[in-house]
């Protein structure tokens, strides 16, 4: 879940399997990926959410599921409802019974987009009272229509996009709300303004906390920007996640 003002909550991750470098690739250059460095990396990850107060709370391990780590594309959460997904990717749809079952431990209420609809949560950004989805490779039309149903009152904006995977991919929010990202891989019509990320990998941003952010290491200079801005900056290697088209948005579910 994304917000620009909430306190530390509860962070949900999944620690990546034996079969990870087995996982998608859809946009990046295949190469291997060293699992053991990418298991270090993850626990890193771990560390920096706790650091930053968040509580983490392990999803159980799907092993058999190469992308499984990438948590945040099996389930959306706002407010106390529970949003399991399903995947534009029937390989990765097996993935959603943990995800489920972490999010019922948690007490939240649990619906479910169903066929024909698909969604991931990589798609899904929320901004304030406003939820950009993106419509594209694994999120279709439907799937945002069932969405837009299961939030009620909030504002569904859909955002096509091209050339990456998820929305958040291509753009995400600041705490303040405003938008960062690469427009070119979005239809920047549909959104009220878009600050330009220095490097494609600074369009990721995981809001920690209301001046707090979490980014790769792979964005030093949107990374240097926004510290400039005032912004706390924690920065954390993850190029084994990089290489199988993954982010730092995709690897946690954040619940406030």
């Amino acid at each position: 879940m994304d917000s620009a003002a909430c306190p530390p909550g509860r962070a949900l991750v999944r620690a990546p399997g034996p079969r990870l470098a087995e996982a998608i690739v859809t946009h990046a250059a295949r190469r291997p990926v060293d699992v053991e460095l990418a298991a270090r990396q993850h626990e890193a990850y771990i560390a920096a959410l706790r650091a930053a107060g968040w509580r983490v709370r392990a999803v159980p391990p799907a092993d058999d599921q190469p992308d499984a780590v990438f948590v945040e594309d099996a389930l959306v959460v706002c407010g106390d409802l529970a949003i399991v997904g399903r995947s534009g990717a029937p390989g990765r749809r097996g993935e959603t019974a943990g995800a489920e079952r972490a999010a019922r431990e948690l007490g939240l209420r649990i619906e479910r987009i169903k066929e024909p609809g698909t969604l991931d949560g990589g798609d899904v950004l929320q901004v304030g009272g406003t939820v950009y989805v993106g419509r594209g490779e694994r999120t279709n039309e439907e799937g945002i229509c069932q969405l837009a149903h299961l939030l009620g009152g909030r504002k569904v904006v859909p955002v096509d996009v091209r050339g990456c995977l998820h929305l958040k991919s291509a753009m995400t929010a600041l705490p303040d709300g405003g938008l960062i990202g690469v427009p070119e891989m979005v239809d920047t019509a549909v959104l009220p303004c878009l600050r330009v990320a220095r490097e494609p990998e600074g369009a990721h941003v995981v809001v920690l906390g209301p001046d707090h952010v979490l980014m790769a290491a792979s964005a030093p200079r949107t990374a240097a920007r926004l510290a400039a801005d005032g912004l706390r900056v924690t920065s954390v290697d993850i190029s084994e996640f990089e290489a199988l088209d993954g982010c730092v948005t995709c690897l946690s579910v954040l619940v406030p």
